[in-house]
């Protein structure tokens, strides 16, 4: 069982980032030791944020307490912790590459079709040093898939019209995962996909509600 730190050492001095990130991953009960990586990467997108449209949140404690921790929020909503994951529509990198820090065994892949929100992620991934991540640039609808056992797209299209992208990137058998604000719609499944319902969660510190839909593809398809 993993140990989790829920005090400041002596002496440390205050990190606004540093102390968001610890307090969410004790809620969560994840290792204290993702609060630096996770951090890093925090102050990585706050800095290119500064410099082009990669993400609303311009400071790196709305990026730790809004995108960091919704994605490790995420994590513990998933049926499976997976041996891969593709992140549709990745963007800044959200959900992907904090599941890549928290799951170093798991083959994430990201897509996104801005070229320069793709250069970030290949910038991250160096920095953060991530050699289970692979950045691909290009429509996730268009390019040719890799299959993986979870794919997760966040606010890339329509539900409808995500499932059917999300497929082509989904082993049989595999997961689809469907994260939105608080209580999801229904869905309606595209061919070939099973629903599996919606779970609801909590983003730590912030307490942000939200909910996550699952599909699985039929393993004939």
């Amino acid at each position: 069982m993993f140990h989790v730190e829920r005090s400041r050492p002596a002496g440390r001095p205050t990190d606004p980032v540093d102390d968001a990130l610890r307090e969410g991953l004790a809620e969560l009960a994840l290792p204290s030791q993702l609060a630096e990586p996770l951090g890093e990467l925090a102050q990585l997108v706050a800095a290119w944020a500064s410099r082009m449209n990669l993400t609303g949140h311009r400071s790196a404690s709305d990026v730790a307490t809004h995108l960091v921790l919704d994605a490790l929020a995420l994590a513990g909503s998933l049926p499976v912790q997976p041996r891969s994951l593709a992140d549709l529509g990745s963007g800044a990198g959200f959900p992907g590459i904090p599941l890549a820090l928290l799951w170093p065994a798991c083959r994430v892949t990201l897509v996104d079709a801005r070229e320069r929100r793709h250069h970030f992620e290949r910038a991250a991934i160096r920095a953060l040093g991530l050699p289970n991540v692979t950045p691909l640039w290009g429509r996730a609808e268009r390019i040719d898939p890799l299959l993986h056992e979870v794919v997760v797209a966040q606010a890339m299209a329509p539900p409808a019209q995500a499932l059917a992208w999300m497929a082509r990137w989904a082993e049989p058998g595999g997961w689809l995962a469907l994260p939105q604000s608080g209580d999801a719609p229904p869905v309606a499944t595209s061919p070939g996909i099973e629903s599996a319902g919606v779970r609801t969660y909590r983003v730590p510190v912030t307490g942000v509600a939200r909910s996550v839909w699952l599909g699985r593809r039929h393993r004939g398809t």
